[in-house]
Formats: structure tokens, sequence, C-alpha cells
């Protein structure tokens, strides 16, 4: 069952869409529930982001997330951005079902990539950023 909040970012999500010319774009996807977010970010000359946006082809939770996660970034700093966890995602949606949860991984690490992205454009580095995974499964054991 979800919660109101995730039914309303699912039915009426902020951000769709791209920004031309972004700062930042990430892109990370689950192979094994075929779901891939895109988050565009617009960041000044201080490391503010002023604008979010994102593409998602999935399911409901991957859609909610996506844009849950482009409202949590707005306005914050870069380094803030960084601090944002899969776990915030879901508390600012009041809770996700447990076999949904790999949707707001895929929204922390959307954030991450998009930020990797900018600080390669401008070769910066970032404080506790490291490269991003495309699949959120990359580096896991496969079963035999």
């Amino acid at each position: 069952m979800y919660s109101e909040k995730v039914m309303d970012h699912f039915q009426n999500p902020r951000n769709v869409g791209e920004i031309e010319h972004a700062s930042g774009v990430g892109t990370v996807g689950n192979a094994k529930c075929g779901d891939i977010m895109r988050i565009y970010l617009d960041i000044d000359e201080n490391q503010v982001i002023q604008d979010a946006k994102f593409k998602t082809f999935g399911c409901g939770a991957a859609i909610a997330t996506s844009s849950m996660a482009t409202e949590l970034v707005k306005g914050k700093t870069v380094q803030e951005a960084l601090a944002i966890t899969n776990k915030a995602v879901m508390e600012a949606l009041d809770g996700l079902p447990p076999v949904k949860v790999h949707c707001s991984l895929l929204a922390e690490e959307a954030i991450h990539a998009s930020l990797w992205d900018y600080a390669q454009k401008n070769h910066i580095v970032i404080e506790g950023l490291k490269e991003p995974k495309n699949d959120i499964h990359e580096g896991e054991e496969l079963p035999e």
C-alpha cells in the first residue's frame, strides 16, 4: 500500500522534463526491474542547485521518488544534496513498501550521478562523492 504522498507524487509529479545545458545530468538504472532514472541539475556559481528536473521510465514508486528527490535538492548546496539519502527520500514520501525501497536507492544514486557529472564538467572534487554506478546492483554477487 502506498502513502498519500507517494500517490500524489506519482499522479502529479513535480519537475518532469529536461534542463537544456544542465550543469549535471545523471542516469542510473536497475536491470532487475527495468527502471531508468535521469536527473538534471542547474547549479549556480555558488554551488547552489537552482533547478532540478527528471525523466524516469519505471513504476509509480520510481516516478514518485524521482519527483521527491528533485524537490529535496532544489535550493540546496552541492554538499547538502550529496547528503540526501534514500532513507530521506522515503521519509519525505511517508514510506515505501519493502519491495519498492530500490526506487529510493535509484533516486539517491541519480542525484550522485548528476553531481558527479557536474564535478567532471567543472574539473572539481566534491568531498565524499564517489563515482556512481550505472546499475544500482553493480558489484553485487549474482546467484548461481
